[in-house]
């Protein structure tokens, strides 16, 4: 998720590199908690953001061949404000190797 409020010339300056998450989403468990974090706070622009992260980072061409979607399209899919399909979500959770799986919510 970005932070809207990092003044990026002070990076620049800095000789620092802006955080990308999308640069620590390098295995299938990672993108796991990453999603699952994401979904408790129950934000659809948030989890939208979110899998736009792990797309970038497992590649757009890459996602597009396996859900058979365009790229365009899921850029438009993944971003904020857009409603996706049910379906469209499930496709892209299982090219992730990942499903949405129900649990009781601990209290």
């Amino acid at each position: 998720m970005k932070s809207t409020n990092i003044n990026e010339s002070a990076v620049e300056e800095l000789g620092l590199k802006p955080f990308d998450v999308a640069e620590y989403l390098n295995d299938e468990e990672t993108i796991q908690a990453y999603l699952m974090e994401v979904l408790k706070e129950g934000n659809q622009d948030e989890f939208l953001e979110a899998l736009s992260d792990v797309a970038r980072a497992r590649g757009m061409t890459e996602l597009a061949k396996q859900t058979g979607l365009g790229r365009e399209s899921l850029y438009k899919t993944l971003s904020k404000g857009s409603k996706p399909r049910f379906e469209t979500i499930q496709k892209i959770l299982a090219a992730f190797n990942l499903e949405l799986v129900p649990t009781i919510k601990v209290r």
